[in-house]
């Protein structure tokens, strides 16, 4: 079973609309878990939902140990959401100052997600832009990582720090955590910086042995309109749009 997370230190690079969008592509024959941790709480936002109306979230299931299965919310049919809303601030406070209560801070994910992975054909993880506590429970849970380039004058910094902490994270703590690949978010391709940047990246990835996807997620309100005014992400409400079909295609890619 894939554990997949999408995953970079950038923000607003359209994590929360892969994650969703792929578990839109998939749900037709395959039963999907989204694991959210960000204290944005923005999947449950993608289905229509309010996070601070909920009463359970993946901060209750790793600090107070509550059974994941008492947390999450079906939101689809075949989509299962774990969600997370702005308790998830306080997180790395409560975990780092009491460590005589967690003493492995790095494995609560994976400890907590062991008695339900069975009941699911993908899981899914939307991270937050940072490189913290919760990033080092994804790292040390997720088996591979997606990780979004939106072609802008310091994503090439962004994309080698998001690298080195994946390197790191794998030598001293999940040593089958692979780099699923890169792919290009928020693309206009008419303009020249957004051409140069990819450019720069399919080099670097090439000579670094990563893969970047062929697939470019483009420049749309489309996926954003999808969200507002459906309540749904766009694989779900608008699969035969041109442009939603790059998440499609990114599927495609990525079950390769």
């Amino acid at each position: 079973m894939p554990i997949i997370a999408v995953s970079t230190n950038k923000g607003g690079v359209l994590k929360t609309s892969i994650t969703t969008n792929l578990a839109g592509a998939l749900c037709n024959n395959k039963k999907v878990l989204i694991i959210d941790t960000d204290n944005q709480g923005n999947v449950l936002v993608s289905f229509g939902i309010n996070p601070d109306s909920v009463e359970q979230t993946l901060y209750d299931v790793l600090v107070e140990g509550l059974d994941p299965k008492e947390a999450i919310i079906n939101v689809h049919p075949n989509i299962d959401v774990l969600p997370s809303n702005d308790d998830m601030s306080f997180l790395e406070f409560d975990v780092l100052s009491n460590r005589e209560k967690y003493p492995t801070p790095f494995k609560m994910l994976k400890n907590a997600m062991g008695t339900i992975e069975k009941e699911y054909d993908y899981i899914l993880i939307d991270s937050p832009p940072n490189l913290g506590l919760i990033q080092g429970n994804i790292l040390s849970y997720a088996e591979s990582v997606l990780i979004p380039f939106q072609p802008e004058g310091y994503s090439m910094r962004s994309l080698i720090k998001i690298l080195n902490a994946i390197y790191n994270f794998k030598e001293q703590h999940n040593p089958k955590l692979k780099i699923k690949g890169v792919v290009a978010t928020l693309v206009d391709q008419r303009t020249t910086l957004h051409s140069e940047v990819l450019q720069q990246c399919r080099r670097f990835c090439a000579e670094n042995g990563i893969r970047m996807f062929e697939t470019v997620i483009p420049r749309s309100v489309r996926f954003a309109a999808s969200v507002a005014y459906e309540r749904k992400p766009a694989t779900l409400t608008d699969s035969k749009n041109s442009l939603v079909k790059a998440y499609f295609n990114l599927l495609q890619e990525v079950q390769e």
